[in-house]
């Protein structure tokens, strides 16, 4: 019993050492170490790039000696350590399955810690800062996973001459792009860590949201978090949580309702004093066209006459619309009538835009039967829109075999009734004369 027992605390022992291993292990990440060099006379040549490697440990004390090992293509001084307390670097998509085509990307900055002179991250350096801290290596990382969907920006800390660094701030969004309908509520995801042992975490922190499209720019959104207090310049309904922000470092950007002009790219940007870490989030706001065909109901027409139908999409967004036209027949088979007339495109004051197309059918040069359902098809990143009318041919010169059988069938129940008038009516004058015979006898 002893024995029995014995064993299963070793069992027990060895599962949580298991757990603890593998949840503890951490991806190697390839990175590209990217340098600017300065060039001659002060002009600033192309950036060089060395392969590096990043060995990432939740434990300072923590690196194996598989890490000592540095592999025959890359530079033994470009192989760091990477201390990271919150784990934002040992995620799984950061390092993807061998053989996998897709690559997360990762690259090492050099970083030289500097104050800011913008109004609502000024105050974070108000006090003295030790120089004995900010004299050290510092460097900034980004990193992407392979499934394209996270982001991670840090900054880093090492003594001089070491390549032992310490994460000191990490900012990561969980949403490289966002799609939104017009009118409905948009979170843009961004989180930041600071390391609680850098002198730097207790001096307080800022938030700036920007955005960005096609070369300008605007402030959204900018927060002192030290001062707890809100820049001048703000976009109306774009807001934060403030009680997450301070509490679990959610600095996400809250958009209340999604408009046209919103589309572009957003960047979170995080400030501690003397050092910074951002990342960018795409957002396309992206909504469907609404279709009409005019005229509604669409007009009887005779085999020979030509009917003109247009069809309206509206209020959708982005731009590139691909409109076309359907016939189908009484038969149920349909067929492409082209795009018809398209005219240019043109914005609503919403910022949504319009286009039309015009059709001209022509039932002499058409074989249109008698008739059928005519369909607005409109091919948008929103999906695709249809719009259908039915369309009526009276009067066609050649009928079809269902009318031929028809009229035949009309045609021998009038027959029939005919000549059931005209027995009854002979039989009837035939009583009559018999009884005016017989009377005269």
């Amino acid at each position: 019993m002893t024995d029995f027992s014995t064993i299963y605390k070793l069992s027990v022992v060895a599962i949580i050492y298991l757990i603890q291993a593998c949840s503890s292990s951490c991806p190697v990440l390839d990175c590209w170490y990217v340098q600017e060099k300065s060039g001659r006379g002060g002009l600033t040549a192309a950036t060089t790039q060395e392969k590096s490697l990043i060995y990432i440990s939740t434990d300072e004390h923590r690196h194996t000696a598989e890490s000592q090992r540095t592999p025959s293509d890359v530079n033994h001084d470009r192989v760091y350590f990477f201390n990271d307390p919150a784990g934002t670097l040992c995620l799984p998509s950061l390092n993807p399955p061998k053989g996998s085509v897709k690559k997360s990307q990762c690259e090492i900055n050099p970083f030289l810690p500097h104050p800011s002179d913008l109004r609502w991250v000024a105050p974070l350096t108000d006090s003295t800062m030790s120089p004995l801290y900010l004299q050290a290596d510092w460097f900034t990382t980004s990193h992407q996973d392979f499934k394209r969907q996270l982001t991670i920006s840090s900054i880093t800390r090492a003594p001089t001459a070491s390549k032992e660094h310490n994460v000191i701030l990490s900012v990561t969004s969980k949403t490289l792009s966002v799609q939104s309908r017009l009118g409905e509520p948009v979170l843009l995801d961004c989180g930041f860590w600071v390391d609680p042992s850098s002198p730097l975490s207790g001096s307080g922190f800022a938030v700036e949201w920007r955005y960005q499209f096609r070369g300008e720019g605007r402030l959204v959104l900018a927060y002192d978090g030290k001062s707890d207090r809100l820049a001048d310049t703000r976009e109306e309904g774009a807001m934060l949580d403030f009680e997450g922000l301070h509490e679990k470092g959610n600095a996400s950007l809250i958009l209340q309702e999604a408009k046209v002009r919103h589309s572009g790219m957003y960047i979170c940007t995080v400030y501690l004093p003397y050092v910074v870490a951002q990342v960018a989030v795409e957002l396309e706001i992206v909504e469907p066209p609404s279709l009409s065909i005019y005229p509604s109901p669409l007009p009887l027409v005779v085999p020979g006459q030509t009917v003109v139908i247009q069809c309206e999409a509206s209020g959708f967004a982005p731009l590139p619309l691909e409109l076309s036209w359907e016939f189908k027949g009484a038969d149920g088979k349909s067929r492409s009538l082209g795009s018809g007339s398209v005219t240019g495109h043109r914005q609503a004051w919403d910022g949504t835009y319009g286009q039309s197309t015009k059709l001209e059918l022509n039932t002499a040069n058409m074989d249109l039967g008698r008739g059928g359902e005519v369909t607005c098809v409109a091919e948008h990143l929103g999906g695709t829109q249809r719009a259908s009318s039915n369309l009526s041919v009276i009067g066609f010169s050649v009928p079809s075999i269902e009318d031929s059988m028809a009229m035949v069938g009309v045609a021998l129940v009038l027959y029939g009734l005919i000549k059931f008038v005209s027995w009854t009516f002979i039989s009837s004058g035939s009583g009559e004369a018999d009884k005016q015979e017989k009377k005269d006898k």
